[in-house]
């Protein structure tokens, strides 16, 4: 064959093949059989192995041809790729709907199914795929062009010479995310907690090879620069992304009010389990680009969009047995161990079971069909027990009377429901305790986390919370230790000298005193100011500071009343702790001793950022609204919370007005 005729059949391959690509992979109806694409992709390396000169990046050959990157590169998006307010309830979202027609007049929505995924941006120019960037944190992500082409949902041309900008969602499949898992499993390979992260580490993998062998998919929702093609609406830029060969879901849906758009939820709902890839909501967009504009945006999030979140997912497993862990203030916790099951993407085979009481109001025994669900998609919990499905092979769970570590009695205290470990000897408390007092929210022991301190516990070289600044006394017996270096020993010895600077309010915390979050700890450290004085206050004095009711109080008191405690702050003075509070300046402002509520989304700034400021400014924030509650600033996308304000009747106070008071 003539090399005209023979460049002219690699233009005609490439084409016929990525056509055949659409078909299958994107519009799931294939015109030819497997084994004939596979010759015609035999044919097509043949003939570019022998004309390397007619290379091109975008030939459907370099889906399959592995290379091995040095790393990512950064990209600047376009325009910001923005996150969505979320809504959890329909009260919340018709809040939402609500003010778009405040807005606008008539509107029409329209519904999409939300992946749980990761977002890309695919540019193309003369109709070939040049570019791909992950989002990263919305104004700069990765370049992951190399791997974007190994996905087959993907096109790598389009019929199109104009400039396109769309973006979608990658996701990895259920069942591909299933193989993974099994072949990682026989292979004593990590397993991936779920699909999300799955797809996540596969498009970030510096070998494409690998990602091609990932199965990864995605689906595209939304379409840049769609008005300089004269589209006016969502619905328009779906059927036009569609037009050009990009899969777009068919199950979105135009809704004209509240009703449609809950019905249509309300059925996603229902066929969530059946698709074959882990969705958790439903985006709603107002259609028309015009009235998008006019609505604008945050500095986070569109104005004009929101996503719908799903409830919790339940599913029904086996209790296997019930066994108990013990924390650092002795509390025990009842755990239920369950034949695995795989809820809201991930595995799970235990879930807490909270205290003694919850077994018995839920009447759990084991062997039982229960119900579990994650409680916000994150922390696996026990709903109830299925007594009809049992069939005579349950028991009765009986509560232990002794610590399952130390061995000691337990006690339950008189209005409380959890029973105790008092023994403060106990190996289980003294762990508990040691990780927490080096967490990042105490005291923050950069590089000693918990795997460190159980190890160092484990070798009876942290038996107590002096034992850690002591720890470079251990040092030879460290470096025997696989895994300890000098220079890793050295930081991890300068990071615990460092952290003897820290304020008495990380100190505080980092005691797990009962009673005493991070927040009282504050509090308390800036009404005693040094650890002597708050040492020496009486009940009566600390049950009268302000968010410090009568049983932190009596905690307080009586963690400094043990004289083994007495003698643990008197040696941490001695390794050279500070013991002292510098007092913060409280501005007088309109804030000052009021309890204040955030909620909604700020354009200005996080919502931590304006925690941390209203507490300088002597306001105590609070996460929800109650009759004590003195003012709320809503920004956008404010719920239940700015309902719930307005039927109690407290002052509401907008994100502009709040920056003019707090003179920022």
């Amino acid at each position: 064959m003539r090399l005209e005729n023979e460049s002219e059949r690699i233009r005609e391959l490439r084409k016929e093949l990525e056509k055949y690509a659409i078909e299958y992979y994107v519009n799931d109806q294939p015109s030819i059989s497997d084994q004939e694409y596979d010759r015609l992709m035999e044919e097509l390396q043949n003939l570019e192995e022998k004309h390397p000169e007619l290379y091109d990046p975008n030939s459907p050959t370099q889906r399959i041809i592995g290379q091995v990157q040095e790393g990512f590169e950064e990209a600047v998006h376009t325009s910001p790729m923005l996150s969505l307010g979320d809504v959890f309830n329909r009260e919340e979202l018709e809040g939402f709907v609500n003010r778009v027609k405040k807005e606008v007049d008539d509107p029409q929505f329209v519904c999409e199914l939300k992946f749980d995924g990761l977002s890309l941006a695919c540019i193309y120019e003369n109709g070939a795929l040049i570019r791909a960037v992950t989002r990263g944190n919305g104004r700069v992500g990765e370049n992951v062009t190399l791997n974007a082409r190994t996905i087959a949902s993907i096109p790598l041309y389009i019929d199109e010479t104009r400039p396109v900008e769309v973006r979608g969602e990658v996701y990895m499949p259920k069942k591909s995310f299933e193989e993974l898992n099994e072949l990682n499993e026989s292979l004593h390979l990590p397993l991936f907690a779920n699909p999300r992260n799955a797809a996540a580490g596969s498009l970030r993998n510096l070998d494409t090879s690998i990602v091609r062998k990932r199965k990864l998919e995605a689906t595209f929702y939304y379409f840049q620069n769609a008005q300089e093609f004269g589209i006016a609406s969502q619905h328009q830029a779906l059927e036009a992304m569609r037009a050009m060969n990009f899969r777009v879901s068919k199950d979105y849906r135009l809704c004209k009010n509240m009703d449609e758009i809950w019905a249509y939820i309300e059925e996603m709902t229902q066929k969530r389990a059946s698709f074959p890839y882990e969705i958790d909501g439903i985006v709603i967009k107002l259609n028309d680009f015009i009235s998008q504009q006019k609505m604008g945006m945050t500095a986070k999030a569109p104005r004009y969009s929101i996503a719908y979140k799903f409830p919790a997912e339940e599913v029904e497993t086996r209790l296997l047995d019930i066994t108990l862990s013990v924390g650092r203030t002795g509390r025990i916790t009842p755990n239920a161990v369950l034949e695995p099951v795989r809820v809201a993407g991930t595995m799970v085979s235990a879930a807490t079971l909270h205290n003694e009481d919850r077994i018995l109001d839920y009447d759990l025994r084991i062997n039982d069909k229960v119900i579990i669900r994650k409680a916000g998609d994150i922390i696996p919990e026990v709903v109830r027990a299925l007594p009809e499905k049992r069939d005579g092979s349950q028991e009765k769970y009986i509560f232990p009377t002794h610590c399952p570590v130390c061995g000691s009695e337990l006690q339950r205290l008189a209005g409380e429901s959890e029973h105790f470990c008092m023994n403060t000897d106990c190996p289980a408390r003294t762990l508990q305790s040691l990780i927490h007092f080096a967490s990042k929210a105490a005291m923050d022991i950069e590089g000693l986390g918990a795997k460190k301190i159980e190890q160092l516990h484990e070798w009876h070289l942290l038996n107590s919370i002096e034992d850690i600044y002591r720890l470079h006394e251990k040092e030879e017996e460290l470096l025997a230790h696989k895994g300890y270096s000098k220079k890793g020993v050295g930081k991890l010895f300068e990071n615990i000298e460092k952290s003897k600077a820290n304020p008495l309010s990380n100190l505080l915390f980092g005691l797990g005193i009962e009673q005493i979050g991070s927040k009282a700890a504050s509090i308390l450290a800036e009404r005693f100011l040094n650890i002597d004085a708050l040492m020496q206050a009486s009940t009566e004095e600390l049950s009268s500071i302000k968010f410090i009711g009568d049983v932190a109080a009596q905690s307080v008191r009586s963690f400094f009343d043990l004289p083994s405690n007495q003698h643990m702050i008197e040696t941490l003075k001695a390794l050279g702790l500070n013991m002292e509070q510098e007092k913060t300046e409280v501005i007088d402002s309109p804030f000052t001793n009021k309890t204040v509520v955030l909620t909604g989304t700020l354009e200005k700034m996080s919502r931590s950022e304006a925690k941390k400021l209203l507490e300088s400014l002597g306001a105590s924030v609070s996460g929800s609204v109650s009759r004590k509650t003195d003012l709320v600033i809503a920004g956008e996308n404010a719920g239940s919370k700015l309902d719930k304000a307005n039927s109690l009747g407290i002052p509401v106070m907008d994100e502009e007005t709040f920056l003019k008071e707090a003179n920022q």
